[in-house]
């Protein structure tokens, strides 16, 4: 008998289901008697005890199912060693959750904050195996996540009708796209969709630099512009200030604009006079069906993470390496962040295409 957890936690993305789904196929083709126990809502469900049990029926049909059947919430790491309101040890009560279930592995999906929790509930003695999803592609340790690429089909395809709008009328665009800390989707997209400027955090950008970019694409007879920005792009005079500063310079921003994207238009329209035009597709980068793609990374995701079940391998994140899906153990990737190189060949490539950084 095997009895393992599941919980999918911050979030969501396209192929959590899918990814469920080839850990649970793994195991049932494998062995003869299985017990799974989905946690409602991340966390939470492991912290008060929500959970219900799952069979065949309920892993049926949601290869191509976006979200996850299981919900999820946010439980800042930060927060794990404090108390909630009614005093509760929230470490303490997860553990006593997975020992009265008497579970042999609790199998966990997401992204960054989800996988500190996972390592501390590793160092607290559990059987512990982490799944990385994450639209931004961050997770230090795997080339590749599950729901990036679904993500940036919905961010190409949004940059995509805007390239019709935009020629027509020749308007300068910016398409906000998501990415605090780290610009792989924005990248990844723009690159995809001919974007002609492609701002992420990484590399702080000049508005000057920016808008040289408009006005030699105006020179060469282009009436458009389409500027690809992470939602996390950040000006270089404010990338150089100390991080009080920098916080205070921020909090500004977003007292004045939505977002830095509605700051950035502000700002070309008073350096060139040009109409601006900003669109954000928002959560819509995580909705829907996963793509093609995603759907095989989960599911062989799901099948080596039963195979790690089954030779009783625990305390590992399961990632993609090259070709080949791979076991990282969790004490050497939690809390790293996978950001982009300034001078990695993707950023070299395009700029030598043309496309401006704004650096």
């Amino acid at each position: 008998m095997k009895r393992i957890g599941l919980l999918t936690s911050g979030g969501d993305c396209q192929a959590l289901n899918a990814t469920m789904r080839g850990v649970v196929k793994g195991l049932a083709n494998n062995i003869k008697e299985l017990e799974v126990y989905g946690f409602n809502d991340g966390y939470r469900g492991l912290i008060y005890s929500d959970f219900r049990m799952l069979t065949s029926r309920d892993f049926s049909g949601i290869l191509t199912v976006g979200g996850t059947i299981l919900g999820t919430s946010r439980q800042p790491f930060k927060q794990m060693r404090t108390p909630d309101e009614n005093g509760l040890d929230k470490v303490e009560a997860m553990k006593h959750t997975y020992y009265k279930l008497r579970l042999d592995c609790l199998v966990i999906l997401g992204g960054n904050g989800t996988q500190k929790t996972a390592n501390l509930l590793r160092e607290e003695g559990l059987n512990v195996l982490h799944l990385p999803k994450t639209i931004d592609n961050d997770i230090f340790g795997t080339d590749m996540t599950f729901g990036f690429y679904s993500a940036v089909n919905i961010a190409c395809n949004t940059i995509d009708c805007i390239h019709t709008t935009a020629s027509s009328h020749n308007r300068v665009f910016i398409v906000e796209l998501m990415g605090h800390r780290a610009g792989w989707l924005t990248l990844y997209a723009g690159v995809a969709s001919g974007a002609d400027i492609i701002l992420i955090p990484e590399i702080p950008y000049k508005l000057d630099k920016v808008v040289e970019a408009i006005k030699r694409r105006a020179e060469r007879g282009s009436g458009f512009t389409i500027l690809a920005v992470a939602e996390g792009a950040i000006p270089e005079e404010i990338a150089a200030m100390s991080k009080k500063e920098m916080k205070k310079a921020l909090a500004d921003i977003a007292a004045n604009y939505p977002s830095i994207s509605y700051k950035l238009a502000d700002d070309i329209l008073k350096a060139t006079g040009t109409e601006i035009r900003v669109t954000v597709p928002g959560h819509m980068q995580r909705g829907g069906s996963p793509g093609p793609y995603d759907r095989i990374l989960s599911t062989r995701i799901g099948s080596e993470c039963a195979k790690l079940i089954l030779d009783e391998e625990y305390g590992y994140m399961v990632g993609l390496k090259g070709t080949e899906i791979c076991k990282v153990p969790l004490g050497e990737v939690a809390g790293k962040l996978k950001t982009v190189d300034p001078e990695c060949q993707e950023i070299q490539q395009a700029k030598r295409i043309g496309i401006s950084f704004g650096d």
